[in-house]
């Protein structure tokens, strides 16, 4: 009943406590003032029951009420309703560069590399709703999955189609990955331009070099976050395809180019990261998320409500009320 009610001058409400004094005043008088006549016998005379002596005691209890709605009001009961804008002062642009290559297949992230990826990635965009976020795929080429764009349906719905095939071509280039994704963001008007590259491996394809790729991030301002995914000694990898089409698995050693992926982080402003199981893949995603924080402003109106002016008036219907009652059906009490 009270909810969306507050009371700006809660100390008032300390007067309440005058109430049950006057009630026990009330009582005490009430006794002093009631006349006893003691006689034999009551035989003889007429008995009426009348019910104005029991219910002149309401009375009081206008009174009583009108001055704890009187209490109340001083307390300036009053409705707030709050309404909130939010505005984004900064907006960040964020590419998500990732590797295709056969070996994102690899167990030894559950239920695979490339699968593992997509999950924690997709969380990280769902936190993201005041950004752009645009995908690249890459392999032994790159190209653009999806462009920046503030529809994450769009981009939630790329990352999910993203799957090996044949298509692309085998290896892993990264200096090209990087430089699609700089094509990609350079043209941003955004204030912060971010390149999230994902990698298993080491650059053995591509005509880009990793290093000027890096360089033009530089020249466009945009900071490049670098993951190097596998565990540490040998992955439960593809080797080969079998007749069904199906790949044939073994253990292989996990070769990352972590030298690199460091400089390219380093030169570019970013941070390399090291995801060598699914939990510490989602514990980097999470870092990065607090390392690229869009601001936000936040507005508040408050539209208040007094409440006092209609306790006053109750107050005041109460005493005319008592006031009328007291000078006609209790008039003879008085």
């Amino acid at each position: 009943m009270l909810e969306g009610i507050e009371f700006l001058n809660k100390t008032f409400f300390w007067l309440l406590l005058i109430l049950p004094v006057l009630i026990l005043w009330y009582v005490l008088k009430h006794n002093k003032q009631t006349a006893e006549l003691k006689i034999s016998t009551i035989k003889g005379f007429k008995i009426t029951q009348s019910w104005l002596p029991k219910a002149r005691h309401l009375l009081f209890v206008l009174r009583l009420l009108a001055l704890a709605l009187v209490i109340t009001a001083l307390a300036r009961p009053r409705t707030v309703d709050v309404s909130t804008k939010t505005k984004t002062t900064r907006g960040i642009d964020i590419v998500i560069a990732i590797d295709v290559s056969a070996s994102m297949l690899a167990k030894d992230l559950l239920p695979n590399r490339l699968e593992a990826l997509k999950q924690v990635a997709s969380d990280f965009i769902k936190g993201r709703p005041n950004d752009r976020i645009g995908i690249v795929e890459y392999a032994g080429e790159s190209y653009t999955k999806t462009p920046i764009t503030s529809d994450k349906a769009i981009v939630l719905r790329a990352l999910n189609d993203i799957k090996y095939n044949t298509i692309i071509e085998g290896g892993t280039a990264i200096g090209s990955g990087l430089a699609t994704s700089v094509n990609r963001i350079k043209d941003s008007k955004a204030k912060s331009k971010v390149i999230i590259l994902l990698t298993d491996g080491v650059n053995n394809s591509g005509f880009i070099d990793p290093k000027i790729a890096s360089e033009l991030a530089v020249e466009y301002g945009i900071k490049v976050y670098t993951i190097g995914i596998g565990t540490n000694g040998m992955a439960l990898s593809p080797i080969g395809i079998l007749p069904n089409g199906n790949f044939q698995y073994g253990r292989q050693q996990v070769e990352i180019d972590e030298a690199l992926l460091k400089d390219i982080s380093d030169v570019t402003g970013g941070v390399y990261f090291r995801a060598t199981d699914n939990r510490k893949l989602a514990e980097i995603y999470k870092e990065i998320n607090k390392l690229e924080k869009t601001d936000v402003e936040e507005f508040k109106y408050y539209n208040y409500q007094e409440m006092y002016r209609p306790l006053i008036l109750l107050a005041f219907g109460l005493l005319l009320i008592e006031f009328l009652l007291r000078s006609t059906l209790f008039r003879s009490f008085n």
